[in-house]
């Protein structure tokens, strides 16, 4: 695996993970930034990717946006585990699938185009696996996937929360055809050559410069989440997670959910509908960090001085890591043009 070995790397892996160069040759600008060549810049993250320390360099959508999703949950006898796993991490629209220590001890992320869709590939788990599977959409987003701030090992970037909530409850929206077709081929990711958006307007049919018109509009749209390098903290040393789960009465629920989503160690909070009668939770947080005392330890101050847990509460620590990658709202169509 590559090694962070000086400064120039680290800032490739931290600098880049929002306010990604809107350039012809975006790669070249950042290795003037960091002392370094294009071809150099170009070869770290191809390394990274390759080694998985960088899932992609490209756009984060913005949940319920461009399509629906939802974690879904199975309980799986411990014998099966594996098989399950597989069989989930197999769909292509899953794109995070963990073990968790819990009863429902396999959690995943499936994101589709409508709703209609979600339900048929769940369905199809169900189906498979003889699993249950209790699905959890989101309803309120407070703090999603503003990337990792190395230089404090997953504390998140500082955003205002209520610019967030506001971005969060826009209705999804439909895409013209252009639009439609170059987010398709973006949810894989940039691709890491010198011209990049010009490889990518050639794959869907548009120019160079109308590439980087629809990506700046996705961005001031709020379509588009964040556009930088999307790192893979498991494989950077923040090696354990634990998703905290409260019972929060409902008429509280979006206040509680901004006020601890502005705590520094929570990396992702929002509200998810209850999954009665198996799961009555519905304030979902993660905190991430290199071990399970520390992160237990924060869970547990920040709980007491918010009084979260005067309502029903659990933790859900990871185990074992199926599947992770972006996700795919939009289906894959057939390309137009030649790299």
């Amino acid at each position: 695996m590559p090694h962070i070995t000086g400064t120039a790397d680290f800032r490739l892996l931290n600098d880049w993970q929002r306010d990604f160069p809107l350039l012809p040759r975006p790669f070249a600008h950042i290795g003037e930034v960091v002392g370094a060549t294009e071809q150099a810049v170009i070869d770290a993250y191809r390394g990274w990717v390759a080694a998985g320390v960088v899932s992609r360099v490209g756009a984060v959508f913005a949940p319920r946006r461009i399509g629906v999703g939802a974690l879904v949950a199975l309980a799986v006898a411990p014998e099966r585990l594996e098989a399950v796993a597989a069989r989930v991490s197999a769909e292509p629209c899953v794109n995070h699938n963990y073990e968790r220590e819990h009863a429902f001890n396999l959690w995943f992320v499936v994101t589709a185009p409508d709703a209609d869709a979600l339900t048929r590939i769940v369905g199809g788990i169900e189906r498979d696996t003889a699993c249950k599977a209790i699905c959890l959409p989101m309803e309120e987003e407070f703090h999603i996937d503003l990337g990792f701030d190395l230089t404090g090992l997953a504390r998140k970037c500082r955003v205002d929360v209520s610019t967030r909530h506001a971005a969060a409850t826009e209705p999804a929206c439909a895409l013209p055809d252009l639009d439609r077709r170059l987010f398709t081929a973006l949810q894989g990711g940039l691709p890491i050559v010198p011209a990049p958006w010009d490889v990518l307007g050639r794959r869907v049919g548009l120019s160079e410069g109308m590439v980087l018109e629809t990506v700046e509009r996705g961005l001031a749209e709020g379509l588009i989440r964040r556009f930088g390098v999307v790192v893979r903290h498991h494989e950077l040393g923040i090696g354990t997670n634990a998703m905290c789960v409260w019972d929060i009465p409902d008429p509280l629920a979006s206040e509680v959910g901004r006020r601890l989503a502005l705590e520094p160690a929570v990396t992702l909070c929002y509200r998810r509908k209850r999954g009665a009668p198996d799961w009555h939770y519905n304030l979902f947080c993660m905190i991430h960090g290199s071990a399970r005392d520390a992160v237990l330890a924060v869970r547990d101050e920040l709980a007491q001085r918010l009084r979260l847990d005067q309502w029903p509460h659990t933790v859900l620590f990871s185990g074992r890591r199926f599947k992770q990658g972006g996700a795919h709202y939009l289906p894959m169509a057939p390309e137009t043009g030649n790299d």
